[in-house]
């Protein structure tokens, strides 16, 4: 036996030895794997941001997925679990508009260019560092068949989807009113808006013959009509009728109309209308836009007032240019001053959009951007996106794991309105769009002609990710996207059912025809052992290579599966990794003990089991039967957890303590071949069922145990039920 078995369990010089002989074997190739005959099981990994490093989120799905994927391969099936890295347009602009603030450097003065190939070399650094740290979390994925989303095959595939979604009639350009984030100056979707409870000033202001309610007294100047529920009484008689008005600007009129978006109960049951700013204020105008004038913008795009339009008004200078909540209060005093504050609630609580990123209020905006309608029927199909969606999972085509997330996610159906696609970024693909007058191109090559000009954003990430498992394969013409599609499982967060899962299914369904993948399982978010938010403010955030150097990968990963159920937060803490190092040591010192006394294989005619023996081996047996029970059912956690119990406290506690004394009989006694005898059916069983879960140590000790036949763990059968 070499000395490394006899020293202490030393994960650091195990594990890059280990993953480098997985590695060097192939059999991470699914086309390497058994038969041509053999079913596939697919995963495409959901591509972890290319902008640093991992963090415990990532470990999470990186040990379910690794789990799936291992057991499946050890069933027998051309398991291929695709590997990939993402762009992450915005996100990654963002992380690179962080460093260039610290380098005194900013996007918006840097050529555009030259600040894509900055971006590129920085995700590019990124994108190494993250694959070799998926290693040493002992990712088994088919680094040969790697994908990143902006590879050239990607963005083609991405660039004709959204050529059929124009030919359709679902891609369209038209200028509306959207999110607009003022710090990062670019649109945002709908799922990127983060709504908080805020407490604000509720003015009272008065406007002629009525008074109304409003946060926003910046805006007033972009009113252009006052409206009223068409059944409310009081006002019944203003309706269809100018009102004069004074206003900071000097007098004027404006028209009074009936609209059932106007919540009587709401302050006086009067509100303003300011198309250009408030999205339920466009929708107005857009169904009275033969009553009323249309939007008149007065603030700009860094959330300063923009009165040029009323430049020649006594006293529009004096608001001109400052920030919103600059001009707000003295637009307060100056009321006041003037009598048009009738009163004010200071106590106001309402909901208010924020940047999902960086937490700044979003202004609204009236931009012309490509937009994908959702609930426009295609063709002659008279199915839309959404009734893609919703159907694959009502068919039962799709399993939700949880189940629970089912319902969340056909409410989120429901209520879907359409996506906003274009961001004004550098990072991402650009749109394939290009413009001359009025006119308008799509395609992948640049138009024949003079004077067009392509658009200058580039595609939500959401929209190309979400179709990642198609792109991935290779579709349409490629033999992985015919042996690999549908994939089998998507495993990732609940957190981005909206942003990824949902758009995934509705983007798949109309490309190909198929759902993209057959379960979705959702894992919840990490928190620490108080069940706190992991966060780096709040100090408690635990890096996931930290701790694998610390007490190896193989604790992490049991520590991040035991207790971690579909759907649940995962509880985790550096006294729970400590916990399943010692689970790791102990296994290592059983299995010291095991391959010691059988270094000379049992005699076969001389084994012969008692009835207690028998019984042991049958409780093998029913534990071999519930684990993969467990795992066919996705419960990891209870498969884990059965096994160390196991392990710890039947096995190593009770069955190898009892073959100690048989073990000092003389060799070819029965006594002695027959405890050797069991003990490696205890321990050849055991590694098997522990390798998805523990796979470093469980390959280890299996080439030692395996010493006459050296393959690999990874690639044996699994003990049959």
């Amino acid at each position: 036996m070499p000395s490394e078995f006899e020293k202490p369990y030393d994960p650091k010089t195990v594990e890059p030895e280990i993953y480098k002989k997985w590695e060097e074997s192939g059999f991470f190739n699914p086309d390497k794997l058994s038969s041509k005959k053999s079913k596939p099981f697919t995963i495409i990994m959901p591509p972890p941001n290319a902008n640093g490093a991992l963090h415990i989120g990532h470990a999470v799905f990186v040990t379910l997925q690794d789990i799936m994927t291992r057991y499946q391969r050890m069933r027998g099936k051309k398991a291929l679990w695709l590997p990939g890295a993402d762009h992450a347009g915005f996100e990654t602009q963002v992380v690179y508009d962080k460093k260039l603030e610290k380098e005194g450097r900013s996007r918006f003065k840097i050529p555009r260019d030259e600040l894509w190939k900055e971006m590129w070399d920085f995700t590019e650094e990124n994108k190494k560092v993250m694959e070799n740290q998926l290693r040493k979390l002992g990712a088994s994925c088919d680094w040969s068949r790697e994908k990143f989303t902006l590879n050239p095959d990607i963005i083609e595939t991405v660039y004709d989807t959204f050529k059929k979604l124009y030919d359709d009639g679902l891609a369209y350009r038209d200028n509306r009113i959207v999110n607009w984030c003022t710090k990062h100056q670019t649109t945002l979707s709908d799922v990127e808006v983060k709504y908080i409870e805020k407490k604000d000033p509720l003015y009272y202001i008065k406007y002629g013959p009525v008074t109304l309610a409003t946060v926003r007294l910046e805006t007033k100047f972009g009113d252009t009509a006052v409206a009223v529920h068409p059944k409310d009484k009081r006002y019944k008689n203003l309706i269809g009728k100018e009102i004069e008005i004074k206003t900071l600007l000097g007098p004027t009129k404006i028209k009074v109309i009936g609209d059932e978006i106007v919540d009587p109960e709401f302050g006086t049951g009067v509100v303003k209308v300011t198309p250009a700013h408030d999205p339920n204020d466009f929708e107005i105008w857009k169904k009275h836009k033969d009553e009323i004038p249309g939007p008149r913008s007065v603030i700009d795009q860094y959330g300063r007032m923009d009165l040029s339009a009323f430049i020649d008004r006594e006293n529009a200078k004096k608001y001109h240019g400052l920030k919103v909540m600059e001009a707000r209060k003295l637009i307060e005093e100056d009321m006041q001053k003037e009598g048009l504050m009738e009163k004010i609630d200071q106590e106001y609580t309402h909901t208010v959009a924020t940047c999902y990123k960086c937490g700044a209020i979003l202004e609204p905006r009236i931009l012309p951007q490509w937009f994908i309608a959702m609930t426009k029927p295609i063709g002659k199909t008279k199915k839309s996106l959404r009734d893609l969606g919703v159907e694959t999972v009502k068919k039962g085509e799709i399993k939700f794991l949880p189940s629970r997330m089912e319902k969340i996610y056909m409410h989120w159906m429901k209520n879907l309105r359409d996506w906003n696609i274009s961001r004004q970024i550098v990072w991402g693909i650009r749109i394939p769009a290009w413009y001359r007058g009025k006119e308008i191109y799509v395609g992948k090559e640049n138009p024949s002609g003079e004077g067009w000009e392509q658009d200058r954003d580039v595609f939500d990430t959401w929209f190309s990710s979400g179709q990642w498992p198609f792109a991935a394969l290779g579709y349409p013409g490629s033999k992985d996207f015919k042996n690999f599609y549908p994939t089998d499982v998507m495993e990732t967060g609940w957190d981005i059912l909206f942003f990824w899962v949902a758009r995934m299914v509705m983007l798949g369904k109309y490309r190909t025809g198929k759902m993209p993948f057959r379960t979705i399982y959702l894992h919840g978010l990490v928190r620490d052992k108080d069940r706190q938010k992991m966060s780096k403010s709040k100090g408690n955030v635990i890096d996931p290579l930290g701790v694998s150097e610390l007490y190896g990968t193989d604790a992490v990963r049991m520590a991040l599966i035991i207790g971690n159920t579909p759907g649940n937060d995962v509880v985790i803490s550096e006294e729970k990794i400590r916990g399943y190092r010692n689970f790791a040591n102990k296994i290592w010192n059983a299995s010291r003990f095991v391959i010691t006394h059988t270094k000379t294989p049992p005699e076969k005619n001389k084994v012969k089991y008692a009835s207690k023996d028998k019984e042991m081996l049958k409780k093998l047996s029913n534990t071999s039967k519930d684990v993969t029970k467990h795992m066919e059912q996705c419960r990891f956690y209870q498969a884990a957890e059965t096994l160390y119990h196991f392990f710890w406290h039947f096995y190593a506690d009770k069955v190898i303590e009892e073959m100690k004394e048989r073990l000092t009989f003389e060799d070819g006694t029965a006594e002695k071949e027959t405890a050797k005898a069991l003990l490696l059916e205890f321990h050849f069983t055991l590694m098997k069922l522990l390798h998805p879960f523990m796979p470093f140590i469980t390959e280890r000790v299996w080439q030692e145990l395996n010493l006459n036949n050296r393959t690999l763990l990874m690639i044996e059968t699994w003990p049959q039920p």
